[in-house]
């Protein structure tokens, strides 16, 4: 992990191999806060049950979410899993209302802020201009919308170039998972901001190029329902897939976890 080891982290837990932290918005908040502070370096993903599913078979993304400052529990499947697992989060965190709180923090406490991904351009000036509406007074230090495809060596650090001559204090990253995640895991040594965060399709909500599932659909766990009828070419794949695979993967391990013996009191 990186130096922001030195803070205090929200304890973890193992979910189908994943150790995800058991944490609110507040708790997050506070200690991507702290990493501002002291001047260290984090990062932050947050995963919904595409991302662990696909961290079982892709030991670079599962090596991401293992060493990051915290992995939050963005997907609701995700929280009920950890609640029958016997953890009490009263909710989930979600990425865009954690990049939505955090873009409030960061324009209350004049924080820098960088902006890497988005569809393109427009779409990255688009975001642009809604958070300086949304949040007067936000001081966006810079923004890139990389290409769509693996970077090389020189491109990283061309980029790394960039965002370290702004001086943010954090880079909200918008590539999509598993790319944000490898991303910061891959460019966490070479940046000076002291938080990444990880933030998926935040970028496309607080633009308004893409529409949010209703609340009672979050509530409910139905989003992943929503998203689908919005871009079904390209979710029914990844639902058909992963969904099941969740459930059964997970069902395993709450079986194997009820079979252990309980733990003797110490003397």
């Amino acid at each position: 992990m990186s130096s922001a080891g030195r803070v205090a982290l929200p304890a973890r837990r193992d979910l189908l191999g994943v150790p995800v932290s058991l944490t609110d918005y507040a708790q997050a908040i506070e200690v991507m806060d702290i990493i501002v502070a002291r001047r260290d370096r984090g990062y932050v993903c947050a995963i919904a049950v595409h991302a662990l599913m696909v961290s079982r078979s892709d030991p670079e993304l599962r090596a991401a979410l293992a060493g990051s400052s915290l992995t939050v529990p963005d997907g609701r499947p995700l929280v009920w899993a950890l609640n029958a697992l016997g953890e009490s989060l009263p909710d989930r965190v979600y990425g865009p209302e954690l990049m939505s709180r955090y873009c409030a923090r960061c324009t209350e406490r004049g924080h820098r802020v960088w902006l890497c991904g988005g569809h393109d351009s427009d779409a990255l000036a688009q975001l642009e201009r809604s958070l300086r509406q949304r949040y007067p007074g936000i001081v966006i230090a810079g923004t890139e919308s990389p290409p769509h495809r693996p970077h090389t060596a020189a491109e990283d650090e061309q980029l790394a170039g960039r965002i370290n001559a702004d001086s943010p204090d954090v880079v909200f990253v918008g590539l999509g998972a598993p790319r944000q995640e490898k991303w910061m895991a891959r460019m966490r040594s070479k940046l000076d901001a002291p938080v990444l965060m990880g933030v998926g399709a935040a970028f496309d909500f607080l633009a308004g190029t893409k529409r949010q599932a209703p609340a009672w659909m979050q509530r409910t766990g139905l989003e992943w329902l929503f998203r689908l009828s919005q871009e079904p070419l390209r979710l029914f794949p990844r639902y058909a897939r992963t969904n099941p695979a969740f459930v059964a993967a997970f069902a395993r391990q709450y079986l194997r976890e009820r079979r252990r013996p309980p733990v003797a009191p110490a003397d």
